[in-house]
């Protein structure tokens, strides 16, 4: 994802004779995308990542990178939705590719737009392979979704609120009202300080 694009940005200034260390400097200072592996630390270490990622592509990237990043025992828990009125077909694929690389997956709605949430859902429980059963659940009420994967997060567990990354609403029957996955992540983290 994004670091292909640094890649190439280095590359290119290289060729046109500027100096390799200062390109890394210059690199390492610029802001990251928003909603882009954009992290949201809790009080207890458990990392949340808010990403864009809608594509069975995006999904498997950046689950492959939070897979990489992992040093021991920490658990992946994915939250997921796929759009309506939108390929129907990648559905039950971005499912698969959640339960292959996640330890939990919690799917969700993600902008259901004029079709009908559960019906969204019950096209992505078809790609749940018959071995990861167990290992996932179904939230329809995204923030739900979002409060339960951090109910069930330990300590230097890693949560991908994967779909909607820098949007902040949820359109539902053609109606679009604010929701930020970041904003609904870090309430969930507030209300785990005491533990």
């Amino acid at each position: 994802f994004n670091a292909y694009n640094l890649l190439g940005v280095y590359g290119a200034a290289v060729l046109l004779g500027e100096d390799p260390e200062e390109v890394l400097t210059q690199l390492s200072d610029l802001p990251t995308a928003p909603g882009r592996f954009e992290q949201v630390v809790s009080p207890q270490h458990i990392l949340g990542i808010v990403d864009y990622a809608h594509t069975p592509d995006a999904l498997q990237n950046v689950l492959q990178t939070i897979t990489g990043l992992r040093q021991g025992g920490e658990q992946i828990i994915t939250v997921v939705g796929c759009g309506g009125n939108r390929d129907a077909t990648k559905r039950p694929i971005m499912t698969e590719i959640a339960c292959r690389f996640s330890n939990r997956v919690i799917l969700t709605s993600d902008n259901p737009r004029h079709e009908d949430p559960l019906a969204i859902l019950a096209d992505m429980q078809r790609g749940v392979p018959p071995i990861h059963f167990k290992k996932t659940e179904t939230f329809p009420d995204r923030r739900e979704a979002i409060f339960h994967a951090v109910s069930m997060a330990r300590p230097h567990d890693v949560i991908l609120v994967a779909g909607k990354g820098h949007e902040t609403y949820q359109e539902i029957k053609g109606v679009k009202t604010h929701f930020d996955d970041r904003e609904v992540l870090r309430e969930a983290f507030g209300g785990r300080e005491n533990e």
